[in-house]
């Protein structure tokens, strides 16, 4: 947890304990399924939690924005952006139950009852939501096409509706590809340690849709 402090000191206590709540309920699951690899569990707040919480970094989001987790896994980096964002509602959605079992009981552990968690794949959800998020689930020009018809065409933010994507490594091609509008920002400018020396956040809009707030 002092990996946190150090990057997000603002955060309240009732945020910090929710978020130090997330180890044991993982740990927990962890003994029953393979919730988190095995070699990163030791890293959980690291690779996890603080990877999760670098949205904020380059966004804050306002109050009753609705986010979609696609593919969140065990429920990354939904759950602790939602700790953080106690206003906002969030639909996670990925397509194995075990993944979403899990989430549902996390979620209810901590009391996050801005939290929807749903057994699907994201391309059956319905409804529109501000931002897309994910951390690598495909490559973008698979992703893309499942969520390009559920974000939302006006935007209150300073950055457009569209997707946040967490990802490492080069792919500049994958974007070209989609077509798209983009900023990547690099975490290693937000965060010393290692781990985040490949590590990049995409920001993706369709320029031709996509209107916000300047």
């Amino acid at each position: 947890m002092e990996i946190i402090k150090k990057y997000f000191p603002d955060l309240s206590p009732d945020q910090f304990e929710r978020l130090e709540a997330l180890w044991p309920a993982y740990q927990e699951w962890n003994k029953k399924i393979n919730v988190i690899s095995r070699k990163d569990t030791e890293h959980f707040f690291l690779r996890h939690v603080l990877h999760s919480l670098s949205v904020m970094k380059v966004i804050r989001f306002n109050d009753q924005t609705a986010i979609l987790d696609a593919g969140t896994g065990g429920g990354f980096p939904g759950i602790p952006l939602a700790i953080c964002f106690p206003a906002c509602r969030f639909t996670l959605v990925d397509s194995i139950g075990k993944k979403i079992m899990v989430v549902k009981d996390v979620a209810k552990t901590l009391g996050l009852e801005n939290v929807t968690a749903i057994h699907d794949r994201v391309e059956n959800i319905s409804g529109q939501f501000d931002f897309v998020i994910s951390r690598a689930v495909k490559s973008l020009p698979v992703f893309m096409p499942w969520v390009a018809d559920k974000i939302k065409p006006d935007g209150t933010h300073k950055l457009p509706n569209g997707v946040i994507y967490l990802k490492g490594g080069d792919f500049k091609e994958e974007i070209e590809a989609v077509g798209y509008k983009y900023r990547i920002f690099s975490l290693a400018e937000y965060f010393d340690e290692d781990f985040f020396e490949t590590k990049k956040m995409l920001i993706m809009w369709d320029g031709n849709k996509k209107k916000h707030k300047n």
